[in-house]
């Protein structure tokens, strides 16, 4: 069977993960699994657990060991049948002690990477981050991550990514900054470190599609060497699934051509515009995740939009945008597949 490393690096699809929750605000265990074997039903090549779609207070809520249990057994038992690989990645966040207990966690309930978020982490220089990523690191491999800073994120500069790269236990990076420079940044740093290893994984849910079809060029010592965004570790993609599997298999086809295709270029408009509606791009994205909730519960995945903070929902009009998103661009969207099998995941 390929090895996770080489699965990582042949590119997937890995949905950031939603938390199912029942109207009190407590676990709901059955949505939660039935979103879980969605994701391995769909064709994803892994998920993503305990990262800001699966919303940062689970660890406030003492959610964080059972929501990651439930999610990698869940998956084990639900590929069993038809053995692949299949990567689960935990994320991880806070001080280090915190970063390290979290990743220990994970570790022990058979997780593969950790994703590692640095936001908070405002007063340490770049020598400390890589400090504290080296700790992690040696509890679990890394999967590094550029969080926006619009949802809590820092900017991280491209020395610290290069530092980064000197870490064995590297696997693979999230860039997710919503920012072109920054995200040039980082893949400019991993060529210059010749670590063809390194997974690259695109994080920037508003520019999907031309980050999958477009190759970075760098000189290195006089040479010009090539990289590819591998494939997606994406909140957009904890929704229509399906069609997000087909979309990363046509934009790999695609790189082999002359040109792009037009028509993948209009997918991936649309595909921006629909992220605008779901992610509330135009509230700094307060919305972010019960717009994610939303697709789900419009598909009959999820019962509502709750999320742990009753503070966050939906904001004025979000409802409506992406209601008319779904109509204008239904070939986006993953219905019929969801309809077909959802009573089984339900089960």
């Amino acid at each position: 069977m390929l090895g996770l490393r080489a699965h990582l690096r042949d590119g997937q699809v890995i949905p950031a993960h939603p938390l199912a929750l029942t109207p009190r605000r407590t676990l709901d265990e059955r949505r939660q699994r039935a979103l879980t074997r969605y994701y391995v039903d769909a064709g994803a090549g892994g998920i993503a657990v305990g990262v800001h779609t699966t919303q940062f207070a689970i660890r406030e809520h003492a959610l964080y060991r059972p929501v990651l249990e439930l999610a990698a057994e869940t998956a084990r038992t639900a590929i069993a049948p038809s053995p692949r690989p299949f990567v689960l990645v935990a994320g991880v966040c806070g001080t280090t002690r915190q970063a390290i207990r979290e990743a220990a966690i994970a570790r022990n309930l058979g997780y593969d990477l950790a994703l590692l978020s640095l936001a908070g982490l405002h007063d340490m220089d770049d020598r400390a981050l890589v400090r504290h990523s080296r700790a992690v690191s040696e509890v679990l491999p890394l999967f590094g991550f550029y969080l926006q800073p619009a949802v809590g994120g820092r900017a991280l500069s491209h020395n610290f990514w290069r530092e980064l790269c000197e870490l064995p236990s590297l696997w693979a990076i999230k860039v997710a900054p919503f920012n072109r420079y920054a995200t040039y940044d980082v893949v400019r740093a991993v060529i210059e470190s010749g670590r063809d290893d390194v997974a690259l994984y695109t994080g920037n849910d508003d520019n999907i599609v031309a980050d999958l079809v477009t190759p970075v060029r760098v000189s290195v010592g006089g040479a010009v060497r090539e990289r590819w965004m591998d494939g997606g570790l994406l909140g957009q993609w904890a929704v229509w699934t399906r069609r997000a599997v087909e979309l990363l298999a046509t934009a790999k086809a695609a790189r082999t051509e002359a040109s792009v295709p037009s028509s993948l270029l209009a997918m991936g408009a649309a595909l921006t515009r629909a992220n605008g509606a779901i992610f509330d791009a135009d509230n700094a994205f307060a919305g972010c995740i019960p717009g994610i909730h939303e697709v789900l519960r419009a598909q009959g995945l999820m019962r509502g939009v709750w999320c742990l903070n009753p503070r966050e929902v939906l904001s004025s009009g979000q409802r409506h945008a992406i209601a008319r998103v779904r109509a204008l661009y239904s070939e986006l969207s993953d219905d019929d597949f969801v309809r077909e099998h959802l009573d089984r995941w339900l089960s």
